[in-house]
């Protein structure tokens, strides 16, 4: 893929706070005598509700930008602000809390636990957040039967899709119905049909819940299709941003509604 220079941010029709503000972000390696620049002086902002998704071959620095965002790791230098709280400042009980309440996350493998069923899967945040047990059995409900699982509450991983088990991740992701989902690759292991699937999902709550989504993808066509906002990374630098004008339409269509 061939990218042309850093465009100007891409155009926003929202104001005030941004739910995410990233400024002069570098996050570097020592691997031996060699300097790893992962992500390398990366500024942008991310408004609340956007819908972006971060693209770049293997090796750009889009898994490790998003890992800064996540709080899974902690800047060389810059801050990465979420909230209004900068997470290079944060303690380590703080960045749990960070990962518990305010961002969900779902990756290209699944990461549910083996034992458990499924709704022990999804209801795990809210016993981390300790949550009443009563609220706990209600709200773990709503979130399957939000992504079509109701009926498969009692199954364990093993037997399950995969198209279920990413559907399973992204009832836990939502469970403590946080501000900002994040998500690694997530049609990375399905078929096309099933990417498909799990891409509305994740587009229906960006439109319906109004939740700040940041995607990971190498998959252009994919971003041009769901994000209304595609960042573009090559060698841990920010090279391009642009605004996906067709699917920013689209949004506005729904929110008309």
């Amino acid at each position: 893929m061939t990218i042309g220079p850093v465009h100007s941010k891409a155009p926003s029709s929202h104001n005030g706070t941004p739910a995410v503000r990233i400024v002069d972000l570098c996050r570097h390696y020592q691997m031996g005598e060699t300097l790893i620049r992962a992500v390398d002086g990366v500024s942008v902002r991310i408004q609340p509700g956007e819908f972006v998704a971060l693209l770049g071959s293997s090796g750009s620095g889009k898994s490790s930008l998003l890992n800064l965002i996540a709080g899974l790791d902690r800047p060389t230098s810059g801050a990465v602000i979420v909230e209004n709280r900068d997470l290079a400042q944060l303690s380590r009980e703080e960045l749990a809390r960070h990962r518990l309440r305010t961002v969900g996350m779902v990756f290209q493998s699944f990461n549910l636990v083996s034992r458990m069923t499924l709704a022990e899967n999804v209801e795990l945040p809210l016993r981390f957040a300790e949550v009443d047990r009563s609220q706990r059995q209600a709200l773990t409900r709503k979130a399957l039967e939000r992504v079509g699982l109701g009926a498969r509450r009692t199954h364990r991983p093993s037997e399950l899709s995969g198209g279920e088990q990413q559907r399973a991740a992204l009832a836990r992701a939502l469970i403590n119905q946080p501000k900002l989902l994040l998500a690694d690759e997530p049609t990375g292991n399905l078929d096309s049909r099933t990417g498909t699937e799990i891409m509305n999902f994740i587009r229906e709550f960006n439109q319906s819940l109004k939740m700040t989504i940041v995607m990971v993808t190498h998959e252009r066509a994919l971003a041009e299709r769901y994000a209304q906002r595609m960042i573009f990374l090559t060698d841990g630098r920010l090279v391009d941003d642009q605004s996906n004008s067709a699917t920013v339409a689209t949004s506005l269509q729904w929110e008309r509604r």
